[in-house]
């Protein structure tokens, strides 16, 4: 009888309910939290790399045409120096930037050159020392010999 009184009275207690659904539901929230958060870092970063090197491929080509033969290590200091700067605000020691003639020739009367863009994306679980992937992007940039 005093067991089936004490098991009605706690059947009809509705404290506490709130903080344990929060203990189970909470971390699942949180960790979705962080994920979005993380993608979001990497599109920013992914958007920033395929606009620096169209910046890149626009400079040399520019460059190129009035007249100033750059080389390949000026283009990439220029790079590195530009993504610094907004609206980029890439850290330099996270960048990589690789400037190389390539290897065939595609088009005729045009020196191409193979522009690779590299960029660890900054973790938001870096204080637990989870690093951020690596992002690449690359592509042909043309001077037009005339």
């Amino acid at each position: 009888m005093i067991m089936q009184k004490l098991l009605a009275r706690l059947r009809q207690d509705a404290s506490g309910v709130a903080a344990i659904e929060f203990a189970l539901i909470g971390p699942a929230f949180l960790v979705m939290m962080l994920g979005v958060l993380q993608v979001g870092l990497g599109l920013q970063s992914y958007n920033a790399l395929r606009s620096l090197s169209a910046d890149v491929a626009r400079y040399s080509v520019v460059q190129y045409q009035t007249g100033n033969d750059i080389s390949n290590s000026q283009i990439r200091s220029w790079t590195r120096n530009h993504a610094r700067g907004a609206p980029y605000l890439l850290d330099p020691d996270r960048l990589g930037v690789t400037v190389a003639d390539a290897g065939t020739q595609r088009v005729a009367g045009a020196k191409e050159l193979r522009l690779t863009v590299t960029y660890q994306i900054t973790s938001v679980l870096e204080f637990i020392d989870i690093e951020g992937p690596t992002l690449d992007f690359a592509r042909p940039v043309f001077l037009i010999d005339e």
